[in-house]
């Protein structure tokens, strides 16, 4: 029973959560203790709810009534996939675009380079290329009269009548968000502020994004599309970060709330609403920076990342102990000067359907249940069969356990969804379709850790896999083998990961801006051409406001680069400057450092220094720590964990096994097992295919070995 008695000394708690499309996990750290893991489906009709029966469930984990609980919440963090699917099922504001007379197409045609238009890489096929659906309509975009050259000099003033007519027909026609993206803003924005001036006259309610502020750097598709979608997003944003909190605030909470930043750590919630566009990838970016920090801590310098939750299966990379950020990204083939952690995705999860494609092939995903209705044995009324249903089918779930036993599940029901769709159409047994969808996903997420390694150029032998996400650990060990790496890694948090992530993440704020200059060809030393009274002006600035928004906080830690290209080159490297100005030995080794870089990735010989070279963009990064609440003494070690039974599972290649299963969370340090086993934690399944192996370390993460026996 719930006492109503508060303690004289008050707990304080710090809580992540991550919503995903299927489950929605959350985190509860509390000083002295391990921290604890609860899962409750997502409520996609409004997911606040799926947020607050999560806290409910944590609630109950403490013993304390939700309302007393919730005021001792001192920190809440949180990561939403809300951005990325408003983007992808085109649900966002019906915006309208300002920009120069004569650019009014710059969004429809994009960049004139068939991979930049919807081309995929593997093919290059120009006839296939696919546009995306247009944010923003070619009639709720109106052309102003303005100019500003390269230089910055403004040549055509600013029509203010033609903006005044343009802001009037946009709002009659229904608008509620806009976007303005003149030429050369980022070097001369006040015919934006301008604009901006005569919105809070004219329409002072609507979403406004100025490009200038929103993405400062060269290149007017980028930075207009990067506008667009900050606008399209920012009122779905603002409402849904007002509902949540709202409700939380009903609830009694009191303390800070931040949400992820898919750049790199946390901002505050009251910010989200104006930095939508930063919020794509908001909840994989958690995961990658929780498994950054544990690489860390066992000494991995090459990971890859891997979270398979219910609808998707998202991939990232950490090199040299770093997570991989893009500073371009591509988002619904859409492409944004706005910085993010690299996260490829596909639609491979627990939920992903399966079925018997046109010509008879076994095909899975990227179509998902969901949670509502869900996999056929969720019993809520799915009746197509899902990765989930073929987990149940072949053993390696326990449908009497799923969720530590809170959702029981119905394997009748995914067995009848696996034979109606898919044994009966290719004429073969339940268990053999259902080994089918096992392995047609298995191999899919195989592809994509192969995919984004050897694209890189990088060896996936080299790297070490990470799994989390509630399906990750089920199916890691599979996928991990197919794509020829030895190593597993599943963290103690794995099943609410990106939750963790987002609670211990740093809070963060980064800045880039162009600055361009260019060095003469034919010098032997490019540096000395550099203005570095300039360039550190620049990066000053830069720096300042960074600082400004981190509330100008002393303990601010900031990282500064440089990115730089051979003169009239595309494409940029960024190069990490020191603490401190920038003086000439200091853009010496800047060079020196971009020119190793660049013979490294494009072989030895290619870089020629007297080429001359560029500095075009300029990047700060500001971070300040969460004071984190520590977890309790890592257990002594185990004894050797005893199975608490065993069960029946079909693998691949081995035909139907009797297997021990073991309770994941009494398999403590320097437990080892042989497999194959089961290892059953309350959140996910753990599976170590047969001739595998596994040793628990000392911080509790299950170590995979992944080979097989010699």
């Amino acid at each position: 029973m719930h006492s109503s008695t508060k303690s004289s000394t008050p707990t304080r708690y710090m809580i992540g959560t991550d919503i995903g499309g299927t489950f929605t996990d959350l985190v509860l750290l509390e000083a002295g203790r391990q921290p604890r893991l609860f899962k409750s489906p997502t409520t996609p009709h409004d997911r606040s709810e799926g947020v607050l029966n999560a806290l409910g469930l944590a609630a109950d984990a403490v013993g304390r009534p939700v309302a007393e609980f919730i005021e001792d919440v001192v920190y809440f963090a949180h990561g939403t996939t809300a951005a990325t699917n408003a983007l992808i099922e085109r649900k966002g504001a019906k915006t309208g675009l300002l920009t120069t007379s004569g650019f009014g197409d710059t969004m429809l045609i994009q960049r004139s380079m068939t991979s930049w238009v919807g081309v995929g890489a593997a093919t290059g096929h120009y006839s296939i290329r696919e546009n995306p659906v247009p944010l923003v309509s070619r009639a709720d975009t109106r052309e102003i009269t303005e100019r500003v050259d390269s230089a910055g000099t403004a040549l055509v003033a600013l029509n203010e009548q033609e903006v005044r007519s343009a802001l009037r027909a946009l709002r009659a026609e229904g608008v509620t968000a806009l976007a303005v993206s003149f030429l050369w803003s980022f070097l001369n924005p006040d015919h934006e502020l301008d604009v901006q001036r005569i919105v809070a006259e004219e329409w002072p309610e609507v979403y406004l994004t100025v490009s200038h502020e929103v993405a400062p750097v060269i290149g007017e598709y980028e930075r207009t599309a990067t506008a667009v979608i900050n606008s399209y997003l920012g009122p779905v944003i603002r409402d849904y970060m007002s509902n949540l909190e709202g409700r939380l605030r009903a609830e009694g909470f009191v303390g800070d709330f931040s949400v992820m930043d898919s750049g790199g750590g946390v901002m505050r919630a009251t910010d989200a609403a104006g930095r939508s566009v930063s919020l794509l990838t908001s909840g994989p970016a958690g995961g990658v920076l929780a498994t950054t920090s544990a690489a860390s801590r066992l000494g991995y310098a090459n990971v890859i990342t891997s979270d398979m939750g219910g609808t998707s299966f998202d991939v990232g990379l950490i090199i040299d102990g770093e997570p991989l950020v893009e500073r371009k990204s591509e988002i619904g083939n859409y492409h944004l000067s706005i910085p993010r952690i690299k996260v490829t995705a596909i639609g491979a999860g627990g939920g992903s359907i399966a079925g018997v494609d046109e010509v008879g092939a076994l095909v899975v995903g990227p179509e998902s249940a969901g949670s509502m209705p869900g996999p056929a044995c969720y019993a809520r009324g799915g009746t197509r069969p899902t990765v989930t249903d073929a987990d149940v089918v072949l053993g390696i779930i326990d449908p009497a356990y799923f969720l530590g036993g809170r959702m029981p599940l119905d394997v009748d029901l995914a067995r009848e969804a696996i034979r109606a769709h898919i044994a009966d159409p290719l004429g073969m047994t339940v268990e053999e379709a259902a080994l089918g969808i096992r392995t047609v996903a298995d191999n899919q997420m195989a592809d994509l850790l192969r995919r984004v390694t050897v694209e890189q150029g990088r060896d996936p032998r080299d790297f070490v896999v990470f799994a989390y996400g509630g399906a990750g650990p089920t199916h890691a060990s599979s996928y991990t083998s197919a794509a020829g790496i030895s190593t597993l890694v599943i963290p103690p948090t794995s099943t609410v990961h990106s939750a963790f992530g987002a609670v211990t993440a740093d809070r963060f704020r980064a800045l880039q801006a162009t600055d361009l200059q260019r060095t003469p060809p034919g010098e032997s030393d490019p540096a000395a051409f550099i203005d570095l009274e300039r360039l550190n002006g620049s990066l000053d600035e830069l720096q300042a406001k960074v600082h400004a928004d981190l509330d100008e906080n002393v303990e601010a830690v900031f990282a500064r680069s440089v990115h730089l290209k051979f003169r009239r080159q595309t494409h940029e490297l960024p190069v990490a400057l020191p603490a401190g100005p920038v003086t000439l030995d200091v853009m010496r080794d800047v060079v020196d450092a971009f020119l190793a870089t660049y013979e490294r990735l494009y072989g030895k010989g290619t870089a020629i220094r007297a080429a001359g070279v560029e500095i075009n963009t300029l990047r700060v990064e500001g971070r300040v720590a969460v004071g984190v609440a520590t977890g309790g003494e890592t257990p002594a070690p185990s004894v050797a964990a005893s199975p608490i039974g065993s069960r029946t599972v079909t693998f691949a290649g081995r035909g139907s096994l009797e297997v021990p299963v073991y309770r994941g969370e009494e398999v403590g340090p320097g437990s080892e097992i042989a497999g194959p086993a089961i290892l059953e934690f309350a959140g996910t399944t753990v599976v170590i295919e047969p001739d595998q192996d596994l040793i628990v370390d000392q911080y509790s993460n299950v170590i995979v070995n992944c080979e097989g026996k010699k």
